[in-house]
């Protein structure tokens, strides 16, 4: 029998050596590499040429929508899912739009993570349960909304564009947090997509995008 192969991508070690010890028991997949940050996760690719990657979206340099894109513009071959704590629709759909086979959140039953690997190593596209909700609804409220929008960035959602009002006051992370009555995490998540709609690098960048756009 022809072994999955497949390579874990995500800079938490402890999750990584979780799913290594799920797949230990398994007969048809077989990790060949791992990677902790994007730049890795691109060499061990290329490198190894796994079937399937399962991959985290925020990791240090390269996010994981980053390295989907790049790997699959090279090797289109190579199948793509998401392992994230990330269910927001902007990442969801980022992360559809890259080219990703499957999507799903940490908090995944292990039955689950098995169900998604193999269904996609066979050439489907496969979203947990979850993430089918979170599409489900998507579509509803899209549906309900007028087509044309006035946003400076109609990519952003109401919340991205508040962040990106407060940042472009100059105001950090902290003072986001308390202004909006948010986690840092949350406050960190939103950034790192509103770089990633945006096509920024840095906070700097970003700013000069706001202002330009009126925004402020």
């Amino acid at each position: 029998m022809t072994k999955i192969k497949l390579i874990i991508v995500d800079d938490h070690k402890l999750f990584r050596e979780g799913i290594k010890a799920l797949l230990a028991v398994t007969d048809d997949i077989e990790i060949v590499g791992e990677a902790e940050d994007g730049a890795t996760a691109l060499k061990r690719i290329r490198e190894l040429e796994p079937d399937v990657v399962l991959m985290d979206i925020n990791m240090p340099g390269l996010n994981g929508i980053q390295v989907t894109e790049q790997i699959l513009a090279q090797h289109p071959q190579t199948r793509i899912i998401m392992l994230t704590m990330l269910e927001d629709d902007a990442s969801i759909f980022h992360a559809m739009r890259a080219g990703v086979r499957g999507y799903l959140l940490k908090g995944a039953e292990p039955e689950e993570v098995l169900s998604v690997i193999r269904a996609v190593a066979e050439g489907q596209a496969l979203f947990g349960p979850a993430i089918a909700t979170r599409l489900m609804q998507y579509f509803k409220e899209l549906s309900a909304k007028p087509a044309v929008s006035d946003s400076p960035f109609p990519e952003l959602t109401d919340r991205e564009l508040e962040l990106l009002r407060l940042i472009s006051q100059g105001l950090n992370n902290q003072e986001i947090a308390q202004k909006l009555v948010l986690s840092p995490k949350t406050v960190r998540n939103h950034i790192t997509n509103i770089f990633s709609k945006l096509q920024v690098a840095d906070r700097a960048q970003a700013i000069v995008r706001a202002r330009e756009a009126g925004l402020n």
